[in-house]
């Protein structure tokens, strides 16, 4: 059985998983964890991220951590048969799986059997050539014409994903919502967990989580790393982007602050709004005393 934690960033899954994994491993059960969060891929990338440290993952195996360097590209493909195959790894030495992330598509890719559509070299460049030229609002638009759920989980702003989504629209004739959430059948036995907070209280962790990105030397990490050496995804991640452009001079301290903690608060919605379509979520308050009982039990039922 696989268990997956999923919720919005800030809602404390890496906590869960790893009081989760304790707790099995108390019950005779080992558990080992899973990645499924696209930023924390790369290599470097710690702090904006909120990568666990090593001492911090209290000796619990970690898996899909660290596994790409700033200048490569994640694909959603590529990590479900990686995800998928190590999986499979931990089942065949008796253990437990525990799937955490807050990335849905990457979290989905896994739970559900979907495929994903191949790529036209031609109908890609030609979408990419637009997005250059024209920006994220013209194909947001016309993303929202032909397929209004897909539009409405990736959001007005990820150019790639819009491409994409445009690209296996044109090639396949069907939704790119096809593909997503609750829409096909479940690839092996699953149970979910869901947190969840109220948002009052999560845009206050949130807020407080970016002051804490920067407190802990986010600008810092991204010189030692060299923004010269991110490629498009890295690059443009949240946080990230905005300590980029504070580097260069382009906007201030604050507001790369305030532009990141406002980013990660619409990112927040987005994802609330994605896992609420998962069907069989057992769902758990972020600060409730009994979340890993819960787990526990649904694991149990």
């Amino acid at each position: 059985m696989i268990v997956a934690i999923v919720g919005a960033t800030g809602t404390g899954k890496s906590a869960l998983s790893l009081a989760l994994a304790e707790r099995l491993d108390a019950r005779g059960q080992q558990a080992e964890i899973v990645n499924a969060d696209a930023m924390q891929f790369y290599r470097g990338m710690d702090i904006g991220t909120a990568k666990l440290s090593e001492a911090e993952r209290q000796g619990i195996p970690h898996h899909l951590l660290d596994i790409l360097d700033v200048g490569e590209e994640a694909s959603v493909a590529a990590y479900q048969t990686l995800a998928r195959a190590t999986i499979d790894q931990i089942a065949a030495r008796g253990g437990t799986p525990i799937l955490v992330g807050g990335s849905g598509l990457y979290v989905s890719s896994v739970l559900w059997n979907f495929d994903f559509p191949g790529t036209d070299p031609e109908v890609r460049a030609a979408l990419e050539t637009e997005l250059e030229a024209r920006g994220p609002g013209a194909l947001y638009t016309r993303l929202k014409e032909v397929d209004p759920a897909a539009a409405a989980s990736i959001g007005p702003s990820n150019g790639r994903r819009i491409v994409r989504a445009l690209e296996v629209i044109q090639l396949t004739g069907e939704p790119f919502g096809a593909g997503l959430p609750g829409s096909d059948t479940a690839w092996r036995p699953t149970r979910i967990i869901g947190l969840v907070a109220p948002r009052d209280q999560l845009v206050q962790r949130l807020d407080a989580r970016v002051d804490g990105m920067w407190g802990a030397g986010l600008l810092d990490e991204v010189r030692r790393i060299g923004p010269e050496r991110m490629g498009t995804t890295a690059a443009r991640a949240i946080g990230y982007a905005q300590a980029i452009a504070q580097l260069r001079g382009q906007i201030s301290e604050r507001e790369a602050i305030d532009q990141t903690a406002a980013l990660t608060r619409r990112y927040a919605r987005r994802q609330v709004g994605w896992f609420r379509r998962y069907p069989d979520v057992t769902w758990v308050d972020h600060d409730d005393t009994g979340r890993v009982d819960a787990a526990l039990a649904s694991m149990d039922t």
